[in-house]
């Protein structure tokens, strides 16, 4: 496919996400434009919730975002209105919802995997907050994890032990978003840290983004980021089933996400002063490794029978019924 709607969905990756975009161009080329399908419909959704223009701040000029709840409410309805649409095999006229259609025929992607993700927009749009770390991984599995298991279909996986671990690579993903983003969320009245935790720490949530807390909220992320460490480790165990080049692809987006939250953890109290980042030479120095990672994972390890996984890694029964 290397028409009009994969150019557009190529275009969006590269702009929304360098990180993402860099990974992908390990797939084979097939894998890489459904994935670069799925992720124009799933950037679109979550622009549309932001007010963001791939994931970013709106362009000069750009139709004035309505923030109340009420709008955003009816925009994610409409969303939800649309990729049932899709999904349904009906007339698409916007390319990501022709994006969305194609890549959900061609890989048998259930129609309730989208449906979860627009789940997780809903509680932002409800602006949920979350008392224990259960409900902060239901969200993250919501926004993120059940895109691992979109991502892993495109890689042709339907054994559910194995979609567990692409589950849990997304998880872990977005538990790093939230320790590299706490205060910047702090500051547009959003938290994700799991309330239980700060009451533990002595940080009210009023006073996230205070300064003066950031050592107290470095404690916390770094318990964030032990759990995320955890499912790190639990997704590297899906990558025997995946053939080479989409575990290149995979070990090497999972090599950078982690070392974001390494960068987060190392600055301590100062991980907020400036963007935790990967550089260009360490990402070329972990796509490296991802290689190294995935040929041993798909020859020595693929003979092999795998570590079970954790049996207290949080679960959705969602995927028991795969296909």
């Amino acid at each position: 496919m290397t028409d009009a709607v994969v150019a557009v969905s190529r275009d969006m990756i590269r702009k929304g996400s360098r990180s993402f975009a860099a990974a992908a161009t390990l797939f084979d080329p097939a894998t890489r434009a459904s994935a670069y399908l799925l992720y124009a419909w799933c950037r679109h959704c979550d622009d549309e919730i932001d007010g963001q223009d791939l994931g970013h701040a709106p362009a000069p000029g750009a139709e004035p975002f309505d923030p109340s709840p009420a709008a955003r409410a009816a925009r994610l309805e409409a969303l939800r209105r649309q990729t049932l649409s899709a999904l349904a095999g009906e007339p698409q006229t916007h390319e990501v919802f022709v994006a969305l259609q194609r890549v959900a025929r061609e890989h048998r992607i259930p129609a309730r995997h989208a449906l979860e993700l627009l789940a997780g927009f809903e509680m932002d749009v409800n602006e949920r907050r979350y008392e224990t770390l259960d409900e902060t991984l239901l969200y993250c599995y919501r926004v993120a994890g059940v895109v691992g298991v979109m991502m892993a279909r495109i890689m042709g996986v339907r054994d559910p032990a194995v979609l567990l671990r692409a589950a849990d690579l997304g998880i872990a993903f977005q538990l790093t978003n939230i320790a590299r983003d706490v205060i910047d969320d702090a500051r547009n009245d959003r938290c994700y840290l799991p309330a239980q935790w700060l009451r533990e720490a002595g940080i009210p949530a009023a006073e996230l983004a205070d300064p003066a807390r950031r050592p107290a909220v470095a404690a916390v992320v770094g318990r964030l980021l032990d759990e995320a460490d955890r499912y790190y480790a639990s997704s590297a165990e899906g990558l025997r089933a995946l053939p080479f080049r989409s575990a290149w692809a995979i070990a090497t987006a999972l090599g950078v996400y982690r070392d974001i939250g390494r960068v987060v953890r190392a600055r301590g109290a100062g991980a907020w002063d400036r963007r935790a980042v990967v550089s260009t030479p360490r990402k070329l120095w972990l796509a490296a490794a991802g290689g190294a990672r995935a040929l041993w994972a798909s020859t020595v390890e693929r003979q092999a029978s795998g570590e079970p996984r954790a049996a207290d890694l949080w679960v959705t029964p969602d995927l028991a019924a795969e296909d």
